[in-house]
């Protein structure tokens, strides 16, 4: 597997596409050829036995995609039948031509009317990269018999209905088995609603080289589980506590002490030097029993964080907090001390409370997509709409590294290119996620990384913590805790291999 994955909106690929339509000559139908010929070869490699094959074509390139697998399962001796919408006859030329191709193997086409006809595999060609809108309701029936089709639900590029560049379903959308993308990796099937629509993702780069990218700007960087490899080096043999930062934990009001252990021991298993804990004197105890490497402080005035927010190298603010006096003066007080600093839960909804939204020092956002939303002034609907979109608009207010969780975690930052994080599973929509990836974070910051490149390393680390987890023991009833172990065993990489 790559360590990274370059990921191109709507607009980039687009023009990597006439890059390489003038490099082949001019000849834009190669590339549908050779689109439909691997999503041919993609459909053999995966449902070999598959005997009756059901294409459902749209009026567009994607149509003309379908067309040329039609074709080439027609030639392999298979039972095809096209299927589209009596208004998606073939609109441009290449399209056209493709459904003319395999007219002239004897194929035909019927108009879709309620039911599907039965099958081995369903091909969803209907639509491409251009979908942005809510399908119209003749649409929207031939999506929803698609999905209650009992075959196994191959999409060509997109599914239909998903937009590209957004992740988002706005209405009806095609939820795949698998989906294979032509040409190069699209952003939005890799966060939001899409990462669930399209199914298990392969690329087909269509025999096209780097060149036919040249000059054409990834929106943002995949990372997969091999980037930790790079990201976490081996430690020098001459070092001691203090080489690897001091790690400020505050929160834990009444009834969340819980949360502030959690990010104190991520911290402390991702490797920090020394880890200052802050919180109500009541949990003192439990904490210094559960992990007595922690340096705990009870803390009820802010000027009880004096001493250790001046040792302190990165604050750690929220997991716990609560929205109380006490949250809010302390709050406050750490802000002031302008420390490198990690923001997560009720840090983030002070934060959003106060009249003046001003740019912090050095700080890094973890925001849920409800707290992203407070922070905008927004809803949860509309950072969900654009992941993308609600991360940059919350690091131009900011002016601060931010980390949109959520499925397709988004890392961005001022003058950065986005990262977005490919791991993590659903078990881990679990209260105490967020305070490890806090403490994980504020880790990796006070070992030296820049702040984006801890919160890409740390977001990744704790994802695919979780993933190790949920193998072992399955997605439910996964608890932050049992991903420690793993945190540690993945923040220590085999660097031989």
């Amino acid at each position: 597997m790559a360590a990274t994955v370059t990921l191109y909106d709507t607009s980039a690929l687009r023009r990597i596409e006439t890059q390489a339509t003038a490099l082949l000559g001019g000849d834009a139908f190669e590339l549908m050829r050779r689109a439909g010929r691997a999503a041919w070869h993609c459909a053999l490699r995966n449902w070999p036995q598959a005997q009756r094959i059901v294409v459902v074509c749209g009026p567009g390139n994607n149509g003309g995609d379908g067309y040329v697998l039609a074709r080439h399962a027609l030639e392999a001796g298979r039972n095809v039948r096209v299927v589209l919408l009596a208004e998606h006859t073939p609109r441009s030329e290449l399209a056209k031509r493709a459904r003319d191709e395999y007219r002239s193997l004897g194929g035909r086409s019927e108009a879709f009317v309620d039911v599907l006809p039965p099958g081995d595999l369903l091909v969803d060609a209907m639509f491409g990269i251009g979908f942005d809108r809510v399908p119209e309701p003749a649409v929207r029936t031939l999506i929803e018999a698609i999905n209650v089709h009992p075959a196994p639900r191959l999409a060509l590029d997109v599914p239909s209905g998903v937009d590209a560049d957004r992740g988002a379903a706005p209405g009806a959308a095609v939820r795949a088995t698998r989906t294979l993308e032509f040409i190069a990796a699209k952003t939005g099937l890799r966060t939001g609603a899409a990462i669930d629509l399209a199914g298990k993702l392969e690329l087909a780069e269509l025999q096209l080289g780097p060149e036919t990218r040249g000059g054409v700007a990834p929106q943002a960087i995949g990372l997969t589980p091999e980037s930790l490899r790079q990201a976490l080096r081996p430690r020098r043999r001459d070092v001691h506590k203090g080489t690897f930062g001091r790690v400020f934990c505050l929160g834990g009001d009444h009834g969340s002490g819980g949360a502030i252990l959690l990010c104190a021991e991520a911290a402390l298993r991702s490797g920090a030097g020394l880890v200052d804990v802050a919180t109500r004197e009541t949990h003192i105890a439990a904490l210094l029993t559960r992990r007595p490497e922690a340096m705990v402080h009870a803390v009820e005035r802010s000027e009880d964080l004096a001493t250790p927010l001046q040792h302190a190298d990165v604050v750690a603010i929220g997991p716990g907090l609560g929205q109380g006096l006490w949250g809010r003066v302390l709050f406050a007080a750490a802000l002031a001390a302008n420390k490198a600093s990690v923001l997560d839960a009720d840090a983030l909804n002070l934060l959003a409370a106060r009249e003046t939204q001003t740019a912090l020092a050095d700080a890094i956002l973890t925001p849920h997509p409800g707290e992203a939303a407070r922070l905008l002034g927004t809803t949860t609907q509309v950072v969900q709409s654009d992941r993308f979109a609600a991360a940059s608009a919350l690091v131009e207010r900011f002016n601060a590294v931010v980390v949109l969780k959520g499925a397709g975690t988004i890392v961005a930052a001022p003058a950065q290119t986005p990262r977005l994080i490919g791991a993590g599973n659903p078990g881990m929509a679990v209260g105490g996620m967020g305070d490890l990836l806090t403490g994980i974070i504020a880790a990796l910051r006070a070992q030296g990384m820049s702040a984006f490149d801890a919160a890409c390393c740390g977001a990744l680390l704790h994802a695919t913590a979780g993933d190790a987890a949920a193998k072992e023991g399955g997605e439910r009833g996964l608890l932050p805790s049992d991903l420690l172990p793993h945190v540690r065993r993945l923040a220590n990489p085999d660097w031989t291999a």
